[in-house]
Parts: C-alpha cells; structure tokens; sequence
C-alpha cells in the first residue's frame, strides 16, 4: 500500500501565475508624445536659447535702471504700469512667437520626417494604430509646447523681477511693481489657451501636407494658398482668401480679449486689475472662427490619418 503522500502532486500548492493585465489605452499614446520630445529637442532648447537670450539684453538694460526708474515714477500710474511691465511684456511675446514657430516647423516635418528616413516601416511593425501616432503629433503643439513655453516665461519674467528688484533696492529705489504683473500667470495661460485653440488648424493643415508632400514642405503648406489668393485676386478683384488668412493668424486676440476702449465702455468692471478685465472667454467661445477653425482641424486630422496608412517612404 502505498502513502497517499507518495502520491499527491506539488500542483495545488504552487501559486497560480498572475493573469497578465491588460494595457492601458493610454499607454501607446503617452509613449508617442514622448517619443516626440525625445527626437525633437528644439521643442524646449529654443524656447530656452530665447530666454536666455532676453535675460542677457535684459541685464544690459539694466544699465542706468535706476535712474530711469525715478524718471518713470513720475509719470501718471497707468504710464507707469506701461513702462515697467515692458520687459516682461517684450519676454512673453518673444516666447510665445518661438513657440509658434517651433510649433509649426514641427508638424510640417512629423510625417515627412518618418517617411524621408523610412523609420516609418519601424514605427508601422509596433502595435500602436496610425490614428493614436497622428493624434500624438497634434498633442504635440496642442499641449506640450505651450506647456513648455508656459513654464519658461513664467520662469524668466520671475528672472527679471528679482533681478530689477535687487539692483533698484541696492539703489535705494523703490521697486514699484503694477497690480498687472500679479495677473500675469492668468493672462498667460489664458491667452496661450486661446492661441492654441485658435492655430489648431494651421497645425492641423501642416501635419496632413506633411504627411503628403514628398519634399519642401514648407512650400507646398504655403502655395496652395498664395495660388488660390492670387487667382481670386484676378478672377473677381477681391481679396476674401487673404483676409481669412490674416483673420486666422491674428484674430484670436481680437476674439479672446477685449480693447481698452471697450473696457472703458463697459460698466464697472468686477476684477479691478485692467490686464484681467480685458479677458472675454464668453465671445471667445462663441466666436464662429473658433469652431470652424476646429473642424477643419479635426477634417485634417483625419485625412492625416487616412495618409499615414497609405503613403509609403520616400
């Protein structure tokens, strides 16, 4: 007779292997938007290269501030705010005009790129869909860059603060400093919001030329537009199609922010800082620009797509 111990099986008491887990849907995309920052790195070196060029000017500037400081105290108070708020003012929009520049250099090369280098037939064999590495593309200017730009400015308008605030103090001056430059973080997010959402398409247009165009991106972004422009010029003596293009380049801050004419118009404002009273999110969601800009964003994006699965290296 033979032990029952003899004969049991190790089996049941050897722990079960862990059932895999699934993947996260997000996963595949977050690691796209971060394969993008690891292969482009101007996206945040020449938003830096700008502000540390500003912060040098800005201490060459600073040559004789104090003197000029005193100048400026006399004047009236909002003459004042205008003045000292320059250098951060002249930062921002330095930054903020990188950003966009950087921002659409990046889409017109993020599909060409791939399929010129033929890292397209890699990117292809891992199992992340066409859609999932075009909507990454987009995360790119959409989210990323005025994430970056966002930080950076902040970071050298703080620079600047300490560094005029230090040298009139060592002076004896006093560093008077406007109610505007405390709104300034809400401004900046907000008018960096509202730029985003309002070059949507133009990102949009680059990134499906991108993924069509065999050479010269660039030109094949802009001709169709300059072509379309001048043959409305000759056929009708009208200039529709270079308005919209100027409406679309400029006329987000028209939509998200009100003039100081209209400001003064209007009745007593609740937030008392002017920088915070100009802000006018409500025409600016309402505003028919913005979502026809967005659709025809999204009608790229989809084209994009429909490309990336088609076109082949070149």
């Amino acid at each position: 007779m033979t032990n029952s111990s003899d004969t049991m099986t190790d089996t049941p008491f050897e722990p079960r292997a862990a059932a895999p887990r699934a993947p996260s849907p997000t996963r595949p995309f977050y690691w796209s938007v971060r394969r993008e920052l690891w292969e482009n790195r101007s996206l945040y070196i020449a938003p830096l290269a700008v502000a540390a060029l500003v912060l040098v000017g800005f201490l060459i500037s600073t040559i004789g501030m104090p003197h000029r400081r005193l100048t400026t105290l006399t004047l009236p108070a909002d003459r004042q705010a205008a003045v000292i708020s320059q250098p951060y003012d002249m930062a921002a929009v330095a930054l903020i005009v990188t950003m966009a520049i950087v921002s659409i250099a990046f889409c017109l090369g993020a599909l060409y790129g791939e399929r010129r280098d033929r890292s397209i037939l890699f990117w292809k064999s891992l199992p992340v869909s066409d859609r999932i590495v075009v909507l990454s593309k987009m995360a790119v200017p959409m989210v990323v860059a005025p994430v970056i730009a966002t930080a950076i400015i902040l970071a050298t308008q703080l620079a600047i603060l300490l560094i005029s605030t230090v040298l009139l103090l060592v002076n004896g001056v006093s560093p008077a400093v406007p109610l505007q430059l405390f709104a300034a973080p809400v401004v900046l997010i907000y008018g960096l919001i509202t730029m985003t959402l309002w070059y949507a398409p133009i990102y949009a247009w680059c990134l499906l030329v991108s993924g069509w165009a065999k050479r010269v991106t660039f030109l094949w972004a802009v001709l169709p537009i300059m072509a379309l422009a001048l043959f409305e010029k000759l056929a009708f003596n009208s200039t529709h199609v270079l308005k919209l293009v100027a409406y679309r380049l400029s006329g987000g801050s028209s939509e998200a922010f009100v003039s100081k004419a209209e400001t003064a118009l209007r009745p007593h404002s609740i937030i008392p800082v002017e920088g915070l009273s100009q802000l006018d999110p409500g025409r600016f969601l309402s505003s028919p620009g913005l979502w026809l800009g967005l659709i025809f964003a999204g009608v790229c994006l989809a084209a994009a797509v429909w490309l990336r699965q088609r076109r082949e290296p070149i």
